[in-house]
């Protein structure tokens, strides 16, 4: 495939990378519902929970299902399952909180669908070495739809008076518009091998006996565990340390260390031009310890930014390095890594019970962050292995 075609096939690719990012929504829309619907904390974390939940339930089957019936397809279901679930509260007026919570795991299921197939079929509309590059640079794009979240709400707030519920008619129009091009656009998707057999749960959960996929799965499981620790408790960290009011101005926590999110994953893509993956994942995984560390000592709010701005950027491309690397090692197993990689996004869910336990038990936020802090270094430990390990 030459330049000027895979430049072409991945497009509508990165456009599913977008609204991929739609599924981050469930964050910055929790105090809002909350609010609207004066809920419990237990009956708002629900809404965490279905967004989560789907990525432990349905990554691998999705991935048995994709070997059987290809990448495209699994990509169309995603993106068709979350259109559905944004409709729904629309229809309904948005007057129902059960209707919601159906709507948020109907875009958790497209969510997890679209990262099943996304991640490898990017692979199969990448020019040659050129795989790690561009899906850093589709996590870019995924931080854009992530980062819509946070900011069109209050842009729609400060000049037309609207709230949150305008994402779901903007989302559910990008979605519409994907999955049109998607039908129509030349994508050339490799198949599995005529031979081999095809994948089944055991297959999947066998490539967990080998050493090294299961070290990067881990890696996937508390690299997702240790960002969203971050964004949803740096509100809480600007609160407590510096005083900061956490409807007003510690959102700004989280906004920053997404912003700084998008902007090292564009600088990834570059990067990865000349640098070996394995090498960059070192370097992203220190850079992002430095940042973690700093925050614990930070003696002002503009010493506590400049880290959350260091720990984003090195956050921004260990999830595709991670993943990249795993199926580079093994193309032929591509649909069962995927679902396991995608499995493991559960840890987004597991991770912050335990930072929540730590800040408790301590009655210090700040020693939370000794959880994060702790996935970071399992993370470089693997990082500085990978050139020894090999799958087989």
């Amino acid at each position: 495939m030459n330049q000027k075609s895979s430049n072409l096939s991945a497009l509508p690719i990165f456009l599913a990378f977008l609204c991929m990012g739609f599924g981050d929504v469930v964050g910055p829309l929790t105090s809002q519902v909350q609010s609207d619907f004066h809920l419990s904390n237990f009956l708002a974390g629900l809404l965490t929970f279905m967004g989560f939940i789907m990525f432990g339930l349905l990554s691998i089957p999705l991935g048995i299902i994709q070997d059987r019936v290809g990448k495209r397809k699994v990509l169309i279901f995603g993106l068709a399952v979350a259109l559905l679930g944004l409709i729904l509260p629309i229809i309904g007026n948005f007057s129902s909180f059960v209707v919601l919570l159906v709507s948020i795991l109907m875009l958790g299921a497209g969510a997890t669908s679209l990262q099943v197939a996304g991640n490898p079929i990017m692979r199969d509309v990448s020019p040659e070495g050129k795989y790690s590059r561009n899906l850093s640079l589709g996590q870019f794009v995924k931080a854009i739809g992530s980062l819509s979240g946070s900011l069109v709400p209050l842009i729609a707030a400060k000049y037309w008076g609207l709230d949150w519920k305008i994402l779901f008619p903007i989302y559910s129009a990008f979605i519409a518009l994907t999955i049109v091009y998607i039908l129509f656009a030349h994508i050339h998707e490799s198949k599995p091998d005529e031979n081999a057999k095809p994948a089944t749960f055991k297959s999947c959960l066998s490539l967990l006996n080998n050493k090294f996929i299961l070290a990067m799965v881990m890696g996937i499981f508390l690299y997702v565990g240790a960002e969203v620790s971050m964004s949803s408790k740096l509100p809480n960290y600007l609160a407590d340390v510096f005083s900061y009011d956490i409807k007003k101005l510690g959102l700004l926590g989280t906004l920053f260390f997404f912003i700084a999110i998008m902007t090292g994953r564009f600088f990834g893509s570059v990067i990865l031009n000349w640098m070996s993956p394995k090498r960059f994942l070192v370097i992203t995984t220190i850079l992002s310890i430095v940042g973690n560390l700093v925050l614990f000592f930070a003696p002002t709010a503009t010493v506590a930014f400049v880290s959350i701005f260091i720990i984003g950027f090195g956050f921004a491309n260990i999830f595709p390095l991670i993943f990249s690397i795993t199926v580079d090692s093994m193309p032929e197993k591509a649909n069962e890594i995927s679902g396991l990689m995608v499995t493991a996004i559960i840890g987004g869910a597991v991770v912050p019970l335990l930072f929540g336990l730590v800040a408790d038990y301590s009655n210090s936020i700040v020693a939370g962050f000794a959880v994060p802090l702790a996935c970071l270094a399992y993370i470089l430990l693997t990082a500085l292995s990978t050139s020894k390990q090999v799958a087989k």
